[in-house]
């Protein structure tokens, strides 16, 4: 941090474990949540809410999964791409088939689907770890994709293999007329498909992932994110000492998952508005691990500090190459670059 903490003493033991214990980062985070939440809307700006501000987000949570399994944990792994898949397609089809769940239900539902199956790809963990784990992962990502892509129901049969975000509001078709959340109806705004607009998009997606980022700024520092940073270190003495490495090992596949199979659900139903098994390939993968190798292992702030260095540098490579003219700098030497 830029300040020091001088004059700032604990009188208590919750006063000292509060996620935020120094005055300073209260006040900070508190102004850049209004900015973030006031300022992008009144912009009116389609492309920063939208390719810029949403895409950050989305990816800075992916992020943010992946660095609680391989940053908190140390459980090296190749296949988040696969998880965000889990979750895009299983909230597209929670959406398409059950109409009436809110959406943020939806999202959760998905992100414990991918959770799930975090957990059993996870299992190999308890023998191997490393390079070893990191093939196995990655035998995951393909085997994912490979479901997706061969199995017509996770699209509607879709003859191009896309699913396409169908139009849902904030609370589903409870809120309609008639039904029990009617009282709801005033605010259910539509927040995905073509008739939603940015700001709603942007909203919902940033209040998603404020709250998963502020649990998992208190999930580390207690007793769960200990036990993950004494497996990462030695698991031999984290064993001695108490803490099991199947329980550890699997919680972290598990929370980590979830955070990229609610990001996976973002990504299609609050940034692109469809997904193909395309879009989670492996250099989806790659390209979460590089934010996180980028911003700092172990750092809730660094995942988004990564992504937001990956997702800004084309639009700033974008604008350097406009303003020095045209010919300094081609569109393959750019494209290289991305």
């Amino acid at each position: 941090m830029f300040y020091r903490e001088v004059g700032q003493y604990k009188s208590s033991y919750p006063a000292d474990q509060a996620i935020f214990p120094l005055t300073n980062d209260r006040i900070g985070v508190v102004i850049l949540l209004l900015i973030a939440f006031i300022w992008p809307p009144l912009s009116g700006s389609q492309y920063l809410m939208g390719p810029i501000l949403t895409q950050l987000l989305v990816f800075g949570l992916a992020a943010l999964g992946l660095n609680l399994l391989t940053g908190y944990a140390g459980q090296v792994s190749l296949g988040t791409g696969g998880f965000m898949a889990v979750g895009a397609f299983g909230c597209y089809n929670l959406v398409l088939r059950l109409p009436e769940i809110p959406l943020v239900i939806d999202f959760i539902l998905a992100g414990m689907m991918a959770a799930a199956v975090g957990v059993l790809f996870g299992i190999p963990s308890l023998r191997i770890k490393g390079f070893y784990l990191a093939v196995a992962t990655l035998a995951s990502q393909f085997f994912l994709l490979w479901i997706f892509d061969h199995v017509g129901w996770f699209t509607n049969y879709d003859p191009a293999g896309v699913a396409s975000a169908p139009t849902q509001t904030l609370f589903g078709s409870l809120a309609h007329e008639g039904g029990p959340l009617d009282f709801l109806a005033p605010i259910d705004v539509i927040v995905s498909g073509p008739n939603a607009t940015p700001e709603a998009k942007y909203i919902l997606t940033l209040s998603v992932v404020v709250v998963l980022a502020l649990l998992a700024k208190n999930l580390v520092r207690g007793s769960t994110g200990r036990a993950w940073m004494a497996i990462r270190d030695f698991d031999i003495a984290a064993e001695i000492i108490g803490i099991r490495p199947l329980k550890t090992k699997l919680l972290a596949f598990a929370i980590s998952s979830f955070y990229c199979g609610v990001a996976g659900a973002l990504y299609v139903f609050t940034y692109v508005g469809n997904a193909d098994t395309e879009a989670f390939d492996l250099i989806r993968s790659f390209t979460i691990l590089f934010m996180i190798i980028i911003g700092g292992l172990g750092s809730v702030m660094g995942s988004f500090l990564g992504a937001a260095f990956i997702v800004l540098l084309p639009p700033f490579l974008n604008i350097v190459a406009s303003n020095l003219g045209e010919g300094t700098l081609s569109g393959a030497a750019l494209a290289n670059l991305e």
